[in-house]
C-alpha cells in the first residue's frame, strides 16, 4: 500500500512509498481504510528535520496525525464496518507516570509518551492503518467531509475544558473572549466559544482571503489591529499564534481575574524589550491565570466530536482550503499564503 514517509532528522526526506507494508496486527484490532489526513505545522517541522522519531527498528516514519478513516474490520465489536473513525494521536508512556496511569496522557510528566506520525508510532498517512479500540473515536456520519478536523478540535476542546476548570476557582461568568490567530486552531477555538454563547473576537493579520468572513459567519468580530489597540479587556484569551509580542500583549490585555490560554508554540531565539516587573504586578493584583495547553485525552476527543457534529457543516468545510490527492503529495505539503487547512485525500 502507499504511505507518505520521512527519515526523521533528515531535512526534505519526504517520500511517497508505493509498497509500504500492511499495518501489523500489534498496532490494534481495528483495521481502517484511510479517507483523508489533515496537514499542519507539526508535519512541516518534521519534514524540515526539526524533530520526529521513527518506530523502534525502523528508519522511516509514516506521517499524519490528523486522521479520518472508515472501519474495514473490528472483531472487538466496538465499531462496525463502514463507521467513520479517527485515531487518537498520543499514547501513554509504558512506565506509566501518574497522569498516564489514569488516561490523562495529554499531561504526561516524564515525556515517554508516543504519538502517531510524530514520535515512535507510525502515522495515518497510509492507505490502511490499525488502532486499538481505546484510541478509536467514532464520528457522526455528517462529519464525513471534515472529520480530519477532529484532532485540532480536540486540542481546542482540552483548552476550553481547562479554561472552565480554572474559571470555577471563583464565581465566574465570562462574557468576552479574544482569540489571537485565525488558523485552524484559532477558528475552532472561536467556534467552541460561540457554542458557549460568549461574545467572541478574533485577531489576525489577514485583511483578505477567507478568514475575515469565516469569523463573521460565526457571529464573531474580526480585528486586524495590535492587541494593545483593542478597546476591551477580555475575560478569556486563547492565544494561537505563538508570536512573542502577541503572547505578551495578551497577558497585559486580559481583564480582572482573566484567563489566558497559550496554544501557540514560539520558535524561540527572539528578544523583546519588555517590563517584566510591571507584567508580574498586573498578573498578581488582577488574579490573572496564564497557562499552556497542548494535545488531548480521549475525553477531549469525544467533546470535540460532539462540538463538530453540532457545528454548521458548510462552515467547517470552508476551513479546508485545499484537498490534494495522494499522488500529488508534495504539493499538499507545500504551504501557500492562502491556506487554512490542507488535506491529503486518499479517495482521489
Amino acid at each position: 500500500m502507499r504511505a507518505v514517509t520521512v527519515a526523521p532528522g533528515v531535512p526534505d526526506s519526504l517520500r511517497l512509498i508505493e509498497e509500504w507494508p500492511e499495518p501489523a496486527t500489534e498496532e490494534g484490532a481495528i483495521l481502517v481504510e484511510a479517507l483523508a489526513v489533515g496537514i499542519c505545522g507539526t508535519d512541516h517541522e518534521i519534514i524540515a528535520g526539526a524533530y520526529g522519531e521513527a518506530p523502534p527498528g525502523q528508519e522511516r516514519l509514516v506521517l499524519g496525525h490528523e486522521s479520518l478513516g472508515r472501519v474495514l474490520q473490528d472483531p472487538t465489536g466496538t465499531l462496525q464496518p463502514g463507521d467513520l473513525v479517527a485515531g487518537i494521536v498520543r499514547h501513554p508512556d509504558p512506565v506509566p507516570c501518574p497522569n498516564c496511569a489514569v488516561d490523562e496522557w495529554d499531561m504526561c510528566r516524564n515525556g515517554q509518551y508516543t504519538e502517531h506520525g510524530i514520535k515512535a508510532l507510525p502515522g495515518f498517512a497510509r492507505e490502511r492503518w490499525r488502532v486499538q479500540p481505546k484510541f478509536a473515536v467514532g464520528l457522526d456520519p455528517v462529519l464525513a467531509p471534515v472529520g480530519m478536523l477532529l484532532e485540532p478540535a480536540s486540542v481546542v476542546a482540552k483548552a476550553w475544558d481547562h479554561i472552565e476548570r480554572i474559571g470555577n476557582r471563583a464565581e465566574w461568568k465570562p462574557h468576552s473572549v479574544l482569540v489571537t490567530g485565525a488558523g485552524p486552531i484559532g477558528l475552532l477555538a472561536a467556534l467552541l466559544a460561540t457554542q458557549r454563547g460568549l461574545s467572541v473576537h478574533v485577531l489576525d493579520r489577514a485583511t483578505t482571503g477567507p478568514k475575515p468572513e469565516l469569523v463573521r459567519a460565526l457571529g464573531a468580530t474580526y480585528h486586524t489591529s495590535s492587541v494593545s489597540e483593542l478597546d476591551f479587556a477580555p475575560d478569556v484569551v486563547v492565544e494561537c499564534t505563538g508570536a512573542p509580542s502577541v503572547v505578551l500583549g495578551t497577558m497585559c490585555k486580559a481583564g480582572a481575574s482573566g484567563i489566558v490560554c497559550l496554544t501557540g508554540v514560539s520558535s524561540g531565539g527572539r528578544t523583546i524589550d519588555f517590563d517584566a516587573g510591571a507584567l508580574n504586578r498586573e498578573l498578581v493584583l488582577e488574579n490573572t491565570v496564564v497557562f499552556g495547553s497542548v494535545n488531548a485525552n480521549r475525553r477531549h476527543w469525544e467533546l470535540a466530536a460532539e462540538a463538530l457534529a453540532r457545528a454548521d457543516q458548510s462552515w467547517l468545510s470552508a476551513l479546508i482550503t485545499r484537498r490534494v490527492p495522494v499522488s500529488s503529495y508534495a504539493e499538499a505539503y507545500t504551504s501557500t499564503a492562502a491556506d487554512i487547512k490542507v488535506v491529503l485525500d486518499f479517495e482521489r
